[in-house]
């Protein structure tokens, strides 16, 4: 196309390079800029040639709008302003920036000193200016045409209560899939397979949460390991999905893979990081929101604003205080809303988006923009409730129209079943919808996030195998994750073939993912964990871009395997199938069902009810909870779950008042058909969960 002269003045709304046409308007926000500048790439997107002034600043944006640019065209910015890092500016306009609304990156960024800000190797500790051009190892922005005919696509709306959660990875997912062609295997295009569709919607799940998805970078200090950032917690681009994830390179690839899945009726939760970016701490490279305006991207130390907060443990945190940053999040997650209709996110480090200069508060600017939100105070909202600055631990605290990642469920269930004392009282908690932490203003027990085990950690086969970490493959010399996983390997550390061993292990595997689905609560399954995955012991493989991390299918069509995954899909489709185990309120047991039966109530091994004396007994690992409810049909179920974390068989009296039972599950027998039981007593196997049903008419 022929250049203009200059450009035309635009439109400082929307934010972005926003094609209508017959052009585009530019925009980007800096509040400390002197001046911006758009340069413009050749094809190939290593060779400038054109740049061009922004003409306009409205209420700090900077805005220019380009005749006859279209879809396709690769750009990105240089600001000019002051350079004082001791007054927190990082201006330099030798730093190719990438626009912080880009739908669609091309390149690959290309580590080198050129894109740090200062001279990385000046003998002077001064943070002295780079005048080196960053521009031929950055990446760039690319104007695109959001249009997709979307046809009779709609949400599923799965209630909260009905949700069943697959977290995994995109990448992971499929790279070892041998039924999907290679340039496809990491992708996309996987997710939306019909296979792997078919497969988790016979498994029972409602809902897939995918670990980042946003455009991100590789850590220098890994690429010089020889490692990868595998995991994706390292944004560079809010808006735009990873290219590495598009087998087409094209976003509609994405859109695609949520229309099918939607068909199946299942929800596309994402896992986004708003809470720090790539760019690292006061040290780190100089790649679009530093240079555009640090000292209101990033919270910066008060009394020495050359520093930036650190409250996330990645060398800087995003100010969500600024307006303007504010709007960056807001305009992103409605984005992937309206644009690509996912149907919910989890928040990493939730706690850091609810911070204010005080400190964490749900009556924050973020809390409050997004539940006031027409969009999105209607799709799933996750939260993970921690981070590391003060205060940082706030399960529990988050405001209504929040769930949350529950770690105490996670915690509390692992100490129960490797035979932890004193954990029944905290196990029952747990069991309940953790009612200490989430029986308050009006929240409901689907806010409790229950999992066993997700991407940070070992996935569950590891729990029952391995009592240590074994990350020496990470390059930290095994100082890394977790020094205390609340595992054991009962006997031998890693692989074995001690069919005894093996047999605890597939037994705890079994309870636990039972105890998981007969929750209250909303439970969440770790990809992979269904069919017994292993990471061989890493429990921070995110620098494991390999195996590792991959989803081992030839594991999942072994008998193990197989079996497995058969049990899980049973005890899913139980869920489904009672009401009372998915209960959309909190029970204290003080509502009667019928017969004197009250909604919930807990048994010992005799069938007495715990008595408040013994709930502390250090010795006893044996609990029975048992729920009554109404069903869809008008009847009433009453389900009792026989808990038995010792490592004998013993048998459980049924509570009273003795009305006729049927054994729906025995998890120490997998493949036992339900049956009705015809003794006032069961006798439940070692490491084992016994699920039986009474009914009664109303």
């Amino acid at each position: 196309m022929a250049w203009p002269d200059r450009l035309l003045a635009g439109s400082p709304y929307p934010l972005g390079a926003t094609w209508d046409g017959l052009g585009t308007n530019f925009a980007v926000f800096s509040a400390h800029a002197s001046k911006v500048e758009l340069c413009i790439f050749d094809p190939s997107g290593r060779r400038e040639i054109v740049r061009f002034q922004l003409p306009e600043c409205t209420d700090e944006v900077w805005h220019g709008y380009m005749p006859n640019a279209r879809a396709g065209l690769i750009y990105g910015y240089r600001a000019y302003g002051p350079y004082e890092p001791q007054n927190g500016h990082r201006f330099n306009h030798h730093k190719l920036l990438l626009d912080p609304y880009a739908t669609r990156i091309a390149g690959e960024l290309r580590p080198s000193d050129a894109l740090y800000g200062y001279r990385v190797n000046s003998p002077r500790a001064d943070l002295s200016f780079d005048r080196r051009d960053s521009a031929p190892g950055m990446l760039k922005g690319v104007v695109t045409d959001d249009s997709f005919n979307w046809g009779d696509d709609r949400p599923p709306n799965v209630p909260w209560s009905d949700t069943v959660i697959y977290e995994t990875h995109v990448r992971g997912l499929s790279m070892l899939r041998q039924d999907i062609r290679p340039n496809e295997r990491g992708t996309f295009a996987a997710i939306g397979d019909p296979h792997f569709i078919d497969r988790i919607k016979r498994l029972g799940v409602t809902a897939v949460e995918l670990m980042p998805v946003h455009a991100f970078v590789q850590d220098r200090n890994l690429l010089q390991k020889g490692l990868r950032n595998y995991w994706g917690y390292n944004t560079i681009g809010f808006f735009a999905p990873e290219p590495r994830y598009l087998s087409d390179n094209t976003p509609d690839e994405m859109r695609i893979a949520v229309r099918r899945l939607h068909a199946a009726g299942i929800e596309l939760i994402l896992d986004v990081v708003y809470n720090h970016t790539a760019e690292g701490s006061e040290l780190g490279p100089t790649l679009s929101f530093r240079g555009l305006d640090n000292a209101s991207y990033y919270r910066l130390v008060a009394d020495n604003p050359r520093h930036c907060v650190n409250d996330t443990g990645t060398g800087n945190t995003v100010n969500l205080s600024s307006p303007r940053v504010l709007q960056m999040v807001m305009d992103s997650l409605r984005n992937w809303v309206t644009s690509f209709h996912v149907d919910g996110f989890r928040f990493d480090l939730g706690v850091t988006l609810g911070r204010e200069g005080h400190g964490f508060d749900t009556g924050s600017g973020f809390f409050d923009a997004i539940r006031q939100d027409p969009v999105l105070s209607r799709v799933k909202l996750i939260s993970e409730p921690w981070d590391i600055g003060p205060g940082g631990y706030q399960l529990g605290n988050h405001p209504p129209g929040f769930a949350e990642w529950n770690d105490r469920f996670r915690d509390g269930v692992r100490r129960y079943w490797r035979g932890d004392d004193g954990q029944r009282a905290d196990f029952a908690a747990r069991l309940a919808g953790s009612a200490d932490f989430f029986d308050k203003q009006g929240r409901r027990p689907w806010a409790s996030i229950n999992y066993v085990a997700s991407h940070d950690g070992f996935p569950l086969a590891d729990v029952v195998s391995y009592a240590e970490r074994h990350n020496e493959a990470n390059g930290e010399d095994n100082n890394d994750g977790h020094a205390e996983n609340l595992s054991a390997n009962w006997g031998v550390e890693g692989p074995t073939d001690d069919h005894a061993i093996l047999d605890i292990r597939q037994r705890l595997q079994r309870a636990m993912l039972a105890t998981v689905f007969l929750a209250h609560g909303t439970p969440m399954l770790l990809g992979g964990d269904e069919f017994g995955r292993t990471q061989k012991g890493n429990n921070n493989a995110y620098a494991q871009d390999n195996e590792t991390s991959w989803l081992d299918w030839k594991l999942a069509q072994s008998p193990e395997g197989q079996a497995l995954t058969n049990f899980t899909a049973r005890v899913i489709a139980l869920r489904h199938r009672y009401a009372v185990l998915r209960t959309t309120r909190f029970l204290h047991g003080q509502d009667k069902v019928v017969d004197g039966i009250g909604d919930i109530a807990w048994f010992d091994v005799a069938g007495e009810q715990v008595s408040n004396g013994s709930w502390d007994d250090p010795g006893e690992h044996r609990l029975v909870l048992r729920r009554a409810g109404r069903d869809v049909d008008g009847g009433i179920s009453i389900l009792t779950a026989f808990f038995n974390a010792t490592g004998e068989d013993h048998r459980f009296r049924l509570p009273p008042p003795g009305l006729p039972a049927r054994l729906l599950l025995n998890s120490a027998n997998p493949d036992a058909a339900e049956h009705d039981l015809e003794i006032e007593e069961i006798l439940v196997g070692a490491h084992s969960v016994v699920l039986t049903l009474s009914t009664r008419k109303v």
